[in-house]
């Protein structure tokens, strides 16, 4: 194999491997917020319940980020700000949701997933992405 045929290989597998990471990092969000927009009375509800203040618009703002963020960086668009927000909005979430009382197998999981979040963020969104298409 020559070095170009080796170079195209490995920026085609790159390229893949980082769409399905954006797809797995983005599972857990997209239901997630569309749940909560379409439940605002029982996710207002929840946070009433953990102190967090303005419970309804609480709602709406974490549904918003996790359902418009998810499918930003499911589609690779603006990846690198919404991996950011994702990244922070789930370092957050670990701590409200886990910290008190102390759920650690959920605490780190939040943990690693921001991980992910930051790493994408570092990394872009790659080749097979709308932020791609858009340079």
């Amino acid at each position: 194999m020559s070095d170009n045929a080796l170079a195209n290989s490995t920026t085609s597998s790159n390229a893949i491997v980082t769409l399905i990471s954006r797809i797995l990092l983005t599972l857990l969000f997209i239901p997630a917020g569309y749940g909560k927009l379409t439940n605002l009375a029982g996710t207002a509800e929840y946070f009433a319940a953990k102190s967090l203040p303005l419970p309804t618009v609480t709602a709406v703002i974490v549904g918003l980020v996790e359902l418009v963020g998810g499918l930003a960086v499911l589609f690779g668009f603006q990846t690198r700000y919404a991996a950011i927000l994702l990244g922070l909005f789930t370092l957050g979430a670990a701590y409200v949701g886990h910290w008190a009382p102390f759920e650690s197998i959920q605490f780190f999981k939040n943990l690693a997933i921001a991980g992910g979040f930051f790493v994408l963020a570092q990394h872009g969104a790659g080749s097979l992405s709308v932020d791609a298409k858009l340079r």
